[in-house]
């Protein structure tokens, strides 16, 4: 229990978004993923996820890990429009309807509430997504869905203390999903086995390196030094302890670094795969596109219109 007392710890929560959705028509989409960790409470209707298309049931929630894509339907009418990620976002507006939570209490359509957030060890390491686990279902847990209503309440106030409040909620709901997690025995050998960082302090200065040089030298030479190892084993050793190769890791670190360029500032794309590590704007933008099934552009403009909304 120590170690897992460790683990939650070392996870630094950042509540970034909630919001009320109504469905309006009920939609398929192939490769529903998010930039960020997604909670997603049903009020009403039906959610489906997954090749099995698995029932998500009124009261219930679905977790999906940042970067973790699944098929998933909204809504429970009969005929429904089958879109991907990329076409969802383009018309996201036609399917889910922002409302506030108080209207979402009378509504007999079926409803959602969906809140976005980050949980990184050390500031560094997207945590869900570096344990490898798929997106699950979260049921017969009332004391999350409350925490999940308080976070989205709270996000449409306009009080003071609002923004300690919600970092209070957003850590308690990332807590609550590592004891649903270890209570229902769920995932356990990705837990223990894809957390070894934990225990390696040369892993978290490569961590820490790469991500204050992510726009520099981060060849294997370069992490080797960092690490005191040799050149031929730094990315077996990265592989042993993470579960995936230094460059595969440093290429998502660079899409995130991406990510909160494209969230925040008014840089051109160009200049954002450059600051990030790519001299070359074209292969930045192909495999941005890859990574999160929609160009750096629309992403941008996906993220301003969530600002707004927000």
């Amino acid at each position: 229990m120590e170690y897992y007392n460790k683990v939650i710890e070392s996870v630094g929560v950042r509540f970034l978004k909630g919001t009320n959705y109504k469905i309006e028509r009920t939609i398929t989409v192939a490769d529903y993923v998010e930039t960020e960790n997604s909670i997603i409470l049903l009020h009403q209707g039906s959610i489906k996820f997954s090749e099995d298309q698995e029932l998500v049931n009124e009261g219930e929630i679905l977790f999906i890990p940042a970067g973790r894509a699944t098929q998933i339907t909204f809504g429970s009418g009969h005929k429904k429009t089958e879109v991907d990620n990329e076409g969802f976002l383009d018309q996201k507006r036609k399917f889910l309807q922002t409302v506030s939570f108080r209207e979402i209490k009378s509504l007999e359509e079926d409803c959602i509430s969906i809140v976005n957030f980050e949980a990184k060890v050390f500031d560094v390491v997207n945590f869900f997504n570096s344990l490898g686990i798929p997106p699950f279902v979260i049921r017969f847990n009332d004391r999350l869905a409350t925490i999940v209503e308080d976070i989205v309440k709270e996000s449409e106030q306009s009080t003071p203390g609002k923004e300690r409040v919600l970092k209070v909620h957003s850590e308690l709901l990332v807590i609550e999903i590592v004891r649903h997690i270890l209570k229902n025995r769920l995932f356990m050998e990705e837990l223990s086995t894809n957390s070894t960082y934990f225990k390696d302090p040369r892993l978290i200065d490569l961590f820490n390196y790469i991500k204050k040089n992510i726009g520099g030298d981060l060849s294997n030479k370069v992490l080797a030094k960092v690490a005191n190892v040799s050149e031929d084993y730094v990315g077996q050793y990265f592989k042993m302890l993470t579960g995936i190769n230094p460059q595969d890791y440093i290429e998502y670190q660079r899409m995130e670094a991406a990510v909160e360029l494209l969230r925040t500032s008014k840089k051109s794309i160009r200049d954002i795969g450059k600051e990030v590590g790519y001299k070359d704007t074209a292969y930045f933008c192909r495999r941005f596109k890859m990574m999160y099934g929609l160009p750096a552009g629309k992403m941008r403009r996906r993220e301003t219109l969530i600002n707004v909304q927000s």
